[in-house]
């Protein structure tokens, strides 16, 4: 019998079902050893030596694993496939060979980016060691944050009462909002104005077009800055024809984005669902863990942890089935697309977060997921298959207007989209795009150029510039993510 680690008592039971009885499967229950809160946790002038303390809880998980390994013919260290996981199963070794619970047992590492069965028995038939680099790169950040904190955190304790410790991700999510609020502080609103037209064609069907020159000058957003200004070229246009100068039809594309990474997911729940950073991990966890769904308890989404953009071959196949099957194949591009991460220090050690098995619509497990649970998975699937799916085909009209009173003139611009084939669109679309369909689904009317066309009616509008707004937890991981700062889910 082989004992096997695993981070969390969920998954230990899940694990032990697909190994059977020749394994038994142990929870750690997260980080077993810490630094003390005590000078001398960390000693630069020792080579960075570091002091490690368990506590009481963990200390009896400890116990028992090792009562358990002592009774085994080996173990393996199954923890979360990222670098906290590798470091939490090189605390547990080093706990282990204290204890002398090992003596000449062999010892494995295994790491499985999905909770299924498949996912699972591929992996323990593929154990490897314990990446030192990746042990190294976790023991220096937590030296770091040590030695950085220990420092800071007493100035923090003392000037706000409550706060919990003083951090490189905090820090700079800090200043971030600080220099915020400055520049909105010093914030100066001006007014400016917009003129529009209500025109109609000869064909009686109306449309409306925006002001961009006037008296052969280009207009920017703030150049008409009053209301006498505006009144005046209100009445100009008042007493104006119109006629259209040309009319330009041009298709183009939309291509889907990538399949999640853990703060794209937390950016779509946060302005989609209207989920905190906190409870998208939450829910994203208990999906990962698995459900029991026709008497097995399985994993419905990859590892929730990642910086990477890409699916797996296998998983690109099965979306591409899935493609063709939940939406036809008019909708399958000829070629797999393939992805390439954006964000600073991306390290794309895992895949992005996808569903496990495409098949499983969310329509098909509706009934064994909550309404958190439900809301979550659908926005992963849809935007996992989307991202193998056909571009969006749209025609983008514009129409260039001219308009005449004695010597003065004014240009207008009308624009409006149709959406020609829906691709992608069909299975998902986020915040942004939902904004940028609305203008692309505003249809022109046929309009033929050098046509003249009816006043109906001419808007003059009062704006004012606004400050830039304050961050949303959203906003912020995104700002975060930008500036390459650490995983910023924390």
């Amino acid at each position: 019998m082989d004992v096997v680690v695993v981070e969390s008592p969920a998954k230990a039971k899940t694990i032990n079902k697909y190994l059977g009885r020749n394994y038994k499967v142990l929870a750690s229950f997260g980080h077993v050893r810490d630094l003390p809160a005590k000078d001398g946790s960390v000693r630069p002038d020792e080579d960075f030596a570091m002091s490690w303390a368990v506590d009481t809880a963990s200390g009896k998980r400890l116990a028992d694993i090792a009562k358990a390994v002592k009774d085994a013919d080996g173990l393996i260290l199954a923890t979360d496939p990222d670098r906290e996981g590798e470091a939490i199963s090189w605390h547990v070794l080093e706990v282990l060979k204290q204890k002398r619970a090992l003596k000449d047992k062999p010892v494995s590492r295994v790491v499985f980016n999905a909770i299924t069965k498949s996912s699972v028995l591929e992996a323990m038939a593929n154990p490897r060691q314990i990446d030192a680099p990746l042990v190294d790169a976790y023991l220096a950040r937590r030296a770091l944050d040590y030695l950085v904190g220990f420092t800071l955190s007493p100035v923090l304790w003392r000037k706000l009462p409550g706060a919990r410790s003083a951090g490189r991700v905090q820090s700079v999510a800090l200043r971030l909002v600080c220099d915020r609020e400055s520049e909105i502080e010093r914030f100066i609103r001006e007014e400016y104005w917009q003129i529009s037209a209500l025109l109609g064609t000869p064909g009686n069907e109306t449309f409306e077009a925006r002001l961009t020159a006037f008296e052969r000058k280009k207009l920017q957003k703030l150049d008409i800055a009053n209301k006498a200004q505006a009144d005046d070229i209100k009445a100009m246009l008042e007493g104006a024809t119109f006629k259209a100068l040309s009319v330009e039809a041009k298709p183009t594309k939309r291509n889907p984005g990538p399949p999640f990474t853990t703060s794209t997911l937390q950016q779509a729940a946060s302005s989609g669902l209207g989920f905190s950073a906190t409870r998208t991990m939450q829910v994203a966890q208990r999906l990962y863990e698995g459900m029991e769904i026709g008497g097995e308890t399985t994993g419905l989404i990859t590892y929730m942890r990642t910086d990477g953009v890409q699916m797996a071959p296998e998983a690109i196949d099965a979306a591409r089935d899935a493609i063709a099957k939940e939406f036809g194949p008019k909708y399958l591009p000829e070629k797999p697309r393939q992805y390439t991460a954006k964000a600073k220090n991306a390290q794309e050690a895992h895949e992005a977060i996808r569903p496990t098995d495409f098949m499983r619509t969310p329509a098909s497990v509706r009934q064994y997921l909550d309404s958190d649970q439900m809301r979550l998975y659908e926005l992963i699937w849809k935007r996992a298959i989307a991202s193998q799916m056909q571009s969006a085909e749209i025609e983008r009209t514009t129409v260039e207007i001219e308009a005449l009173n004695g010597a003065r003139t004014a240009e207008l611009r009308a624009v409006g989209s149709v959406v020609r084939f829906d691709g992608f669109i069909a299975a998902y679309t986020d915040q942004k795009e939902d904004d940028a369909e609305d203008e692309e689904n505003r249809r022109l009317p046929e309009i033929r150029s050098g046509e003249q066309l009816a006043r109906r009616a001419i808007n003059a509008t009062q704006h004012t510039t606004e400050p830039p707004p304050r961050y949303s937890e959203a906003s912020l991981i995104k700002k975060l993510e930008e500036l390459g700062i650490g995983r910023p889910s924390t």
